[in-house]
């Protein structure tokens, strides 16, 4: 843990910041629930808002939920920061994500994956951008490993 502003929230605050990755954590989720150790009200608990954001703004990313094995998943990505919404502002267009890497002050995206089916959602990343990160640390890792 650092010592700034927010750290003890933590909100990650420094522009050169990692990427981190919650794979793991989101595996044992479905495994706890396929054991039958989580119910389904247990793991399918998305905001009303987080809900709308992905039925009006989501990307499909090509799989199926794997909860309800019923409806694509989405994902939403959230830029908090400087100068911001205190809520943070939910990205429409790539365009827009491409505007908040050049900005000068540092931001933080957070991405979630989200079925608009039966409301299961999870946190699958969150890196820094803005002032200060590298060309690389701000591509997702679905792009790093695909070129």
């Amino acid at each position: 843990m650092g010592f700034r502003p927010g750290a003890l929230d933590g909100l990650q605050t420094s522009p050169t910041g990692g990427q981190v990755e919650y794979q793991l954590a989101r595996n044992s989720v479905i495994r706890e629930f396929r054991k039958g150790r989580l119910s389904r009200l247990d793991v399918c608990d998305a905001h009303p808002e987080l809900i709308r954001a992905a039925s009006n703004l989501g990307r499909p990313i090509g799989e199926q939920c794997p909860i309800c094995d019923e409806s694509e998943l989405v994902e939403v990505t959230f830029v908090f920061g400087a100068k911001l919404p205190s809520g943070g502002r939910c990205i429409a267009t790539q365009a827009e994500l491409t505007r908040y890497w050049r900005r000068k002050e540092p931001v933080v995206c957070y991405v979630v994956e989200v079925c608009c089916g039966c409301r299961w959602n999870h946190l699958q990343r969150m890196y820094p951008a803005g002032a200060g990160v590298d060309a690389v640390a701000r591509r997702p890792l679905r792009s790093r490993t695909k070129g």
